[in-house]
């Protein structure tokens, strides 16, 4: 059989191929007998080339399949019109949405946008910040995985705009853009009270993201304001990932409690999380929502669509990631702005039945 194998591996023509080299300008010139300098004229100001000499630049360009460095081009002009962005979680709908709304504002000034995700690790955004501004981008946006910021400060002072994204700035001479996650988990809690609701499960992600504490503070406010202890009526469970697999996990802890100590609502940090709790809730025989309530937070496009319609405090993603893209097109020298939407409870069929 090793015989066999190496023989056909050695009549295979493709597996004897080796990468065709990128044809250069260089190459184009050579091959139509011009400078170097008339083929880039050619690409960048065609009326300035007699016709009988560009068609014959054109033609080499088609033979050799010339495609022009745009990178290195934009580099040694000093004008690389590149927007580099770090989010927490590129599989979340959420940030999908986001980098939407910051790739159509990017378009209209014909810049382009390079998407890199964290998972949440600090480490790996200090290294894609850098890469982009090893790569000369104009601006990044982040979402920050941690609290601690200083390295998108000093980029920033090296003279690489920077907008925070999905947080408020800790710092007046830093643009960020966010939502009042407080704000969103108050109006998740009050609307599971208002149902009848009181003992509740805040499926939760690590307190070292900030949006998991503001969602956790507004969830206990409400709690508060209605009368309800929320060291015991508020049962927070740290779900091991802020996704389906983590909501699983998250949900199944609630299961497990005591009749008498299980909540009969869950909020969920996001709309993944809360994706898993349904899936969990339906395997395990569990009505949603007669026996247990469920709420997520992002409202992502999937939210409505799910076989139980998912109650969600919605965020307006297309709207974050343009004012985020805004932001660094602002005029040199204008103060930074702090922008910060307001959430809105969109009620589905996983929440309004009790």
């Amino acid at each position: 059989m090793a015989n066999s194998t190496k023989a056909s591996k050695a009549a295979d023509p493709a597996s004897t191929r080796t990468p065709r080299r990128r044809a250069s300008i260089t190459d184009v010139a050579k091959a139509a007998g011009v400078a170097v300098g008339t083929v880039s004229n050619v690409l960048n100001k065609p009326d300035r080339v007699l016709p009988a000499t560009r068609e014959r630049v054109e033609a080499a360009i088609a033979e050799l399949n010339f495609v022009r460095n745009g990178s290195a081009r934009q580099l040694r002009a000093g004008t690389l019109t590149s927007v580099g962005v770090v989010v927490l979680d590129l599989s979340n709908p959420f940030f999908t949405d986001v980098a939407r709304g910051i790739q159509d504002r990017l378009e209209r000034d014909s810049f382009t946008l390079m998407v890199a995700g964290s998972d949440e690790d600090l480490d790996r955004e200090r290294r894609y910040l850098r890469l982009y501004e090893e790569h000369g981008v104009q601006g990044v946006i982040v979402s920050p995985a941690t609290d601690d910021i200083d390295h998108v400060l000093a980029l920033r002072e090296r003279g690489t705009a920077a907008v925070l994204l999905d947080r408020p700035s800790p710092v007046p001479e830093l643009a960020s853009v966010a939502v009042d996650d407080v704000s969103g988990g108050r109006l998740a809690v009050e609307h599971l009270i208002a149902r009848g609701h009181e003992r509740i499960a805040l499926l939760n992600g690590p307190h070292t993201i900030r949006q998991c504490r503001d969602r956790r503070e507004g969830a206990a406010a409400a709690m508060a304001d209605a009368g309800l202890d929320p060291e015991t009526a508020l049962v927070e469970i740290t779900v091991p990932s802020l996704t389906p697999d983590g909501g699983e996990a998250g949900i199944r802890e609630v299961i497990a409690l005591p009749a008498a100590a299980r909540p009969t609502a869950v909020f969920c940090v996001n709309d993944l999380v809360a994706l898993g709790v349904l899936r969990t809730l339906r395997r395990e025989g569990v009505a949603v929502p007669q026996e247990m309530a469920v709420v997520g937070y992002d409202d992502v496009t999937f939210a409505a669509e799910l076989a139980t319609p998912l109650s969600s405090v919605r965020q307006p993603t297309l709207e974050l990631g343009t004012r985020a893209a805004d932001l660094l097109f602002r005029p040199e020298g204008s103060a930074p702005e702090q922008v910060v939407f307001e959430p809105e409870l969109v009620v589905r069929e996983s929440s309004a039945t009790r």
